[in-house]
C-alpha cells in the first residue's frame, strides 16, 4: 500500500528505490525519509514523484498521519484505471542480458530461466527439445533461439507433425522425385533441405507415426536421407528443434515414441511453464496486445481497470498465452470506451470478475487466494527439496514425498520448476 525509504542508505538509495516503485508499482505511494539538512533532496524526490517527505526528527503521529494519508491515496488509485503510456511497439523481457529476445514476453522467474537457457544454448548446433502445454509459445522460443545463432540468415523452415497426414509426412520432410506416385508431376524438395544450414522446427513431434520415427532418427543420426521416390542420397546441414505438448517420457514407456529418438531429440530440454504458472507476466502482456490490437482494430484503448485486471490474473488459462490473447483481441474489439472493464470480459469470465469485486476494496488478494498461494508455495519448497536431496531423480523424489512419479511430474508442471 505505501513504501517508507530513507533518502541515504548503504547500497540502492532512496532516489532508486523512487525510481524503481514509479517504473514497476505507479499505483503505490512513496514517502520519503530525510535528515533536516537535505530538504532540499527531499524536493527533489517530489518532483520525482515522492507522495510526500519527513523530516528526521519525527514522532509516530506524525509519521502516521502521512501514512494514513498514502494509504488513502493508494486506495483511491486502486479504483482508477491502469493507463499504459507510450506503449511500446515490441516489448522486450526484463532481463537486461536478454533484451534481443524481442517476441517473448516475460519478467516471471521460470520465464527468466527460459531466457537464459536460450541465451546459453542459440549459439551451439545442440537439438533442442521444447516442451509444455498448448499456447505456450513453443515456436517463438524455436525462432528466438535460431536468430540469435550463427545460422539466423538462413532458413527457419517449420512444420507441424500434428497436421499433416501419415501418408504426406514422409514426402513433406524429404521431399519426392518426379513420378513417385500419382500427382508427382514433377521433383519437388522437402522441409530437411530447405533448412539446409538453417533451422527445422519439428512442431507436435510426439504425434509423428512411429515408422517415420525411424526415419527420422537416420537422419538425425547421419545428416542423409533420399527423397521419396529417389536413389541419390541427399546431406543437410540442419539444426533441429523440436517441440511437443506431450510427456515424452510416458510414450516412451507405452511404446507410441521411441526411446533413442527420445534421446536424440532431448539433446537440450526447455520447460515453457503454462500463463497460470506466470500469472504476474500478465501485467506485462496485456500492455504487449492491447498495442497491437489497438493497430489492427483501429482502436484507441489506453488502459484497464483494476478489478478487470485481477480478473484475468485469477483465471487458470487451460489454453495459456494463446487464449489471452484472444480474449483480449474480443475485449478491445467489443469495447466502447477508452479502457477495459469487467464488462467487456467474456461470459465465462462473470464469475471470476465477481470473485474479485468481492476482495478488499484496496484490492489485496481473498483469502482463498492468499491460502492457494501459500499452499503453491509450500509444496514447491518441499518438491525442490526432494529433487535436491535425490540428485534430481523424479522417481526416488517421488516415494520420499508419497506421490507416483507421474504425480510429481504434473506437480513439477504444474509450480514451474525447471529440472535440473
Amino acid at each position: 500500500e505505501v513504501v517508507i525509504t530513507d533518502l541515504y542508505m548503504p547500497g540502492p538509495g532512496g532516489m532508486e528505490i523512487l525510481e524503481y516503485c514509479k517504473k514497476n508499482h505507479p499505483q503505490i505511494p512513496v514517502v520519503v525519509i530525510t535528515a533536516y539538512g537535505t530538504v532540499e533532496s527531499a524536493v527533489g524526490a517530489l518532483k520525482n514523484g515522492a507522495f510526500d517527505f519527513i523530516t528526521k526528527p519525527f514522532d509516530q503521529t506524525e509519521l502516521l498521519n502521512v501514512v494514513q494519508k498514502a494509504v488513502a491515496t493508494h486506495n483511491q488509485r486502486q479504483k482508477e484505471p491502469i493507463v499504459f503510456a507510450n506503449l511500446p511497439r515490441h516489448a522486450t523481457p526484463s532481463g537486461s542480458h536478454l533484451a534481443s529476445i524481442s517476441s517473448i514476453i516475460g519478467s516471471s522467474a521460470p520465464m527468466q530461466e527460459v531466457f537464459k537457457l536460450i541465451s546459453k544454448i542459440a549459439g551451439s548446433p545442440s537439438t533442442v527439445l521444447v516442451w509444455g502445454e498448448s499456447g505456450t509459445g513453443k515456436e517463438l522460443v524455436a525462432y528466438e533461439i535460431h536468430r540469435n545463432s550463427p545460422r539466423a540468415e538462413k532458413p527457419f523452415i517449420k512444420i507441424n507433425c500434428a497436421a499433416i497426414p501419415a501418408t504426406l509426412i514422409e514426402s513433406e520432410l524429404f521431399g519426392f522425385e518426379k513420378g513417385a506416385f500419382t500427382g508427382a508431376v514433377a521433383s519437388k524438395p522437402g522441409r530437411f533441405e530447405l533448412a539446409h544450414e538453417g533451422t527445422l522446427f519439428l512442431d507436435e513431434v510426439g504425434e509423428m507415426p512411429l515408422e517415420m520415427q525411424v526415419k527420422l532418427l537416420r537422419v538425425l543420426q547421419e545428416q542423409e536421407f533420399e527423397r521419396v521416390g529417389g536413389i541419390n542420397t541427399i546431406k543437410v546441414d540442419v539444426r533441429i528443434i523440436a517441440a511437443t505438448n506431450k510427456d515424452l517420457q510416458e510414450e516412451v514407456k507405452t511404446s507410441r515414441f521411441r526411446e533413442d529418438l527420445y534421446y536424440r531429440l532431448n539433446v537440450v530440454p526447455i520447460h515453457l511453464p503454462a500463463l497460470r504458472e506466470r500469472l504476474e507476466d500478465i501485467d506485462l502482456l496485456v500492455p504487449y496486445f492491447l498495442q497491437q490490437f489497438n493497430e489492427k482494430l483501429k482502436k484507441g484503448i489506453t488502459g484497464i481497470t483494476p478489478e478487470t485486471m485481477v480478473s484475468l490474473k485469477s483465471s487458470a488459462w487451460p489454453g495459456n498465452i494463446r487464449q489471452l490473447e484472444n480474449v483480449l483481441e474480443r475485449m478491445v474489439l467489443m469495447c466502447d470506451g477508452t479502457y477495459l472493464t469487467t464488462d467487456d470480459l467474456p461470459d465465462e469470465f462473470a464469475v471470476a470478475a465477481r470473485e474479485s469485486s468481492s476482495e478488499q476494496a484496496d484490492g489485496s488478494p481473498s483469502l482463498k487466494q492468499i491460502v492457494r498461494r501459500q499452499t503453491q508455495a509450500l509444496e514447491k519448497g518441499l518438491i525442490e527439496k526432494a529433487l535436491e536431496e535425490t540428485a534430481g531423480n523424479v522417481t526416488r523424489a517421488a516415494e520420499k514425498l508419497g506421490l507416483s512419479r507421474k504425480g510429481l511430474q504434473l506437480k513439477i508442471k504444474e509450480l514451474g520448476l525447471i529440472r535440473r
